[in-house]
């Protein structure tokens, strides 16, 4: 389990404070370097930024706008480890790219930017460019808006459908090294002697109890947090400058494409997407500075007006309006500070790992990163943790290493084997393997156990209540939301889970130990928990609550 209690004998070589994929990242990389590594986050595992991304690996084509070559090797390099060592959650995806009269980067600059991309990625990709004629994309995408239409592209990238999966095998990985991962655990402070930092001081959000974690170096991966972390305890200049992106959730609409629509923004020529996901679409994404609370980032309604007006443009009959939203995702970008820029697309996605030695050695904190390069971070990062701790250079294993959904000899027969063998729906188990890979064997000898745990607790994706056991005692889920969002992905679907809380709910009443009072207060948290998301059922929920009341 993720969430465990320490002693005064867990001194360890690294403490790593947040559990969003660059902190799991790390501390799977290093513990695979035999290091002794703790974890701690005050919250679930990806949870943060991790889970309101794009759900895109971008192989790095926008960054060759500006010039930032190294960032778009390292990108293409790491898409293609993530193609290979984790198959399951990974896939190659299409994206059409539309040239439209007046954009500010001309059909020309674009095809001259993916000639130069697919050179790059010679060997590291699932196909080449191409130009789209005239005729294909009336054929292939008719709803398209022909209004100044100069032709397109189709540019081959990678998509990750299930971001918040990628972090639980980040984090199963590392504990099958040793590492220990405490969720919902608060870091209250830092410990410093002298200005050196010696570990963390920590919270048990449940429990009360508080404890210390001694390390001989602590990294700071709060993501957009990395500040508040050093605030009052470390000096420090500003070091983070995240940007707020937010993306709406859509069904399927008049005119809605086949493939991944990357087009520019007529508003503030941005460039968006519309992009098939799961059965629905998502928009995305806004680009805006923001200073405001961390903890209380939410799609604003001119963000989601923006964002449904650009696609309503593009797809002249889609006719969206905000009552079409099936919720929203908004979150913080862990980008670096820069005083005095007017775009923040200029802003660095790269990351950068700084020391806070001579001042505050033993510290260092993880500057920016993004989810297709994380394995690449926790590489740098673990190196530097190496250096710091006066250790010889020990080589990384992370680049030839499967995740554990992947840990397989041949995937392509495995997954054939499991589809002939499974004894459920073709439906449900091509979506086990989607979401566990290899693990989807062990959700149904879960199920196997109880025929109560081989019933479908949520119609509409045909999840198993199997899956709710296998969260909580395979996985480290320990709320309800960590269970519905963040591992069987119930609560990602369009009424986020709400339908099927209570039976979940139940599920862990009658078999992991959870108490009537522990289940209510559970599906409040939850309910609590999904305000940010500003779901439709949430509201309507509430709106037919209201006018129950009202009926006499």
């Amino acid at each position: 389990m993720s969430h465990h209690r320490t002693g005064p004998d867990d001194d360890v070589d690294l403490a790593v404070i947040g559990a969003g994929i660059n902190g799991l990242a790390v501390a799977r990389d290093a513990a695979a370097r035999g290091l002794r590594v703790v974890v701690v986050d005050r919250a679930d595992v990806g949870s943060g930024t991790s889970s309101t991304s794009s759900r895109l690996i971008h192989g790095g084509l926008k960054y060759l706008e500006r010039y930032d070559f190294k960032l778009v090797r390292e990108s293409i390099r790491e898409r293609h480890l993530l193609f290979r060592n984790a198959p399951h959650l990974v896939h190659d995806y299409p994206m059409l790219i539309p040239f439209y009269a007046g954009n500010s980067r001309p059909g020309l600059l674009i095809r001259l930017g993916l000639a130069a991309f697919d050179v790059m990625a010679v060997g590291r990709g699932h196909g080449r460019s191409r130009s789209v004629s005239a005729r294909s994309l009336a054929r292939r995408w008719p709803a398209l808006s022909t209004s100044g239409l100069r032709g397109a592209a189709l540019f081959h990238d990678a998509q990750v459908p299930w971001a918040e999966r990628l972090c639980v095998e980040l984090l199963l990985d590392a504990q099958r090294f040793g590492a220990r991962v405490l969720t919902h655990t608060t870091v209250t402070d830092l410990i410093t002697e002298g200005g050196r930092v010696a570990g963390v001081r920590a919270l048990d959000n449940r429990s009360g109890e508080r404890t210390e974690i001694r390390a001989a170096v602590t990294v700071n991966a709060a993501g957009p947090w990395i500040d508040d972390i050093l605030d009052g305890q470390v000096a420090s200049r500003r070091l983070n400058g995240g940007t707020k992106g937010s993306h709406v959730i859509v069904d399927p609409f008049p005119g809605a494409p086949g493939t991944c629509i990357f087009f520019e923004a007529a508003a503030d020529q941005r460039p968006i997407f519309v992009f098939p996901w799961e059965g629905r679409y998502v928009l995305g994404s806004t680009d805006l500075t923001y200073e405001g609370d961390l903890d209380e980032v939410v799609a604003s309604d001119a963000e989601i007006d923006y964002l449904l007006a650009e696609t309503n443009r593009i797809f002249p009959s889609a006719g969206l309006t905000p009552a079409d939203v099936l919720y929203s995702v908004a979150g913080i970008r862990p980008l670096p500070y820069t005083a005095g820029v007017s775009d923040n697309a200029k802003i660095s996605r790269g990351h950068t790992v700084h020391s806070h030695a001579p001042a505050h050695p033993g510290l260092l904190t993880v500057i920016g990163g993004k989810l297709t390069t994380h394995r690449a971070l926790a590489e740098d990062v673990t190196d530097e943790v190496l250096r710091v701790l006066g250790r010889a250079p020990r080589r990384c294993l992370t680049r030839e290493r499967p995740l554990p959904g992947a840990d397989t000899t041949d995937w392509r027969a495995f997954a054939e084997d499991f589809m002939r063998s499974s004894p459920l729906t073709e439906a449900q188990s091509r979506r086990l393997l989607d979401i566990y890979g290899v693990r989807a064997r062990r959700v149904l000898e879960i199920a196997a156990t109880d025929a109560a745990l081989a019933e479908v607790v949520h119609e509409e994706s045909g999840a198993l209540a199997a899956e709710v056991i296998m969260a909580v005692r395979d996985e480290g889920a320990v709320t309800l939301g960590d269970i519905l969002l963040r591992r069987t992905l119930i609560g990602l679907g369009p009424d986020m889970g709400l339908g099927a809380a209570a039976a979940c709910a139940d599920i862990a009443v009658r078999h992991l130990g959870w108490d009537g009072e522990r289940a209510r207060t559970e599906l409040a948290d939850y309910g609590a928990e999904l305000r940010r998301y500003r779901p439709r059922a949430l509201t309507t929920s509430a709106a037919q609550r209201s006018s129950d009341r009202r009926t006499p």
